[in-house]
């Protein structure tokens, strides 16, 4: 049961944090405008636009990648001060055991821990992709690509598509081929001069379309060949658009089931999918494990007091960035799985806390 010193601390760590995000939000947003006052002033762009389409979902974005660090600089922050006070002294000196000191900070790095954990998995991806479309329609164009020309793509283990021409105005497609194999060799060939997508049924339209059937080096007009078709086919006009960081754009449940999808289809799994996927996971953690640290280096009196326990803090967190840049990557190149690329910083941290929580208990 949480006592008037928990809630106390608790209180302490979530006011600090929250007014720091606070700030460095407010300097964000204001760096960020400057960026692009000139793009906004040369588009017609209403304010409510640009405030509530474009910022209030910056916000969400941002906090998003800071709330580990700042936890961080929250943390020692206030126990520095506490410390300088000879308010940690206090309360050891009063029958507390340093464990127990931990308590409160570990209750409130995990509501904050928690409330991430949501945002990263449901709440940014949809405020992302808001931004995102802003972005792609008023300031950064090459963003979104639509593959519209001499497009091959596998739709499953053994079915490969070829487009010719793809119009996404209209989801209409010129000169369709579905290549059909079996043991590797091609069993059934699908043409169609042309193919358009029903959005209210989801079924595809053949117009003067045939169907060959291969036997070996025996080669057979299908009897179905015909003027017009409704089919279905597997799958969509949305696969024909790519966007940078697509995956930032889905919420948890939607990457896996795109992941999923893809692996039906017989497809290399989508690497950087699974990372964004694990990132968002690994990032509550993250809060904690800095939380820890962050106790460890303030909460004694040091010759220095805050400014060294804030440039040590910030040493910490530039060093983890460091690490999860570089692991990151060896995930990308396959060098690391996914989740192992991920939680490699998380990992090398928890030993630091130990490390740093045994010294500071002595």
């Amino acid at each position: 049961m949480l006592k008037k010193i928990d809630i106390y601390i608790i209180k302490k760590y979530l006011k600090t944090f929250f007014f720091t995000i606070l700030l460095i939000t407010m300097v964000a947003v204001v760096i960020d405008f400057s960026e692009k006052v000139e793009k906004f002033l040369n588009q017609s762009i209403s304010f409510n636009e640009i405030v509530f389409d474009y910022y209030v979902n910056f916000i969400p974005w941002i906090n998003g990648l800071l709330w580990p660090l700042f936890a961080l600089i929250a943390v020692i922050f206030f126990t520095s001060r506490m410390a300088k006070d000879s308010e940690i002294i206090s309360i050891l000196a009063s029958g507390v055991s340093y464990y127990r000191l931990l308590v409160p900070y570990l209750v409130a790095a995990s509501f904050l821990a928690s409330l991430l954990w949501v945002g990263n998995n449901y709440i940014i991806p949809r405020s992302t992709k808001i931004k995102a479309n802003f972005e792609n329609e008023y300031i950064w164009r090459g963003n979104k690509k639509t593959l519209n020309e001499n497009v091959h793509m596998r739709i499953g283990p053994d079915e490969k598509i070829f487009v010719r021409y793809f119009r996404l105005r209209d989801s209409t497609m010129i000169d369709f081929r579905l290549e059909t194999f079996e043991d590797g060799e091609l069993r059934r060939l699908l043409k169609a001069k042309r193919l358009k997508y029903d959005n209210s049924s989801g079924r595809w339209t053949m117009k003067d379309y045939m169907v060959r059937t291969f036997d070996g080096m025996k080669e057979t007009l299908d009897s179905e060949s015909g003027e017009e078709l409704d089919t279905l086919l597997n799958f969509t006009p949305e696969e024909f658009i790519r966007f940078a960081n697509q995956m930032e754009m889905m919420t948890s449940p939607e990457i896996m089931r795109y992941v999923e999808d893809q692996n039906s289809k017989g497809l290399q799994n989508p690497k950087k999918f699974m990372v964004e996927y694990h990132r968002r996971n690994a990032d509550p953690f993250t809060i904690i494990i800095l939380t820890v640290i962050g106790v460890s280096l303030a909460s004694r009196k040091v010759r220095g007091g805050l400014g060294l326990n804030l440039a040590l803090g910030l040493l910490l967190g530039s060093i983890f960035v460091l690490i999860s840049k570089f692991s990151t990557s060896f995930a990308f190149s396959q060098t690391l799985t996914p989740m192992l690329g991920i939680w490699i910083p998380n990992m090398v941290f928890a030993v630091v806390a130990i490390v740093l929580l045994t010294r500071a208990q002595k």
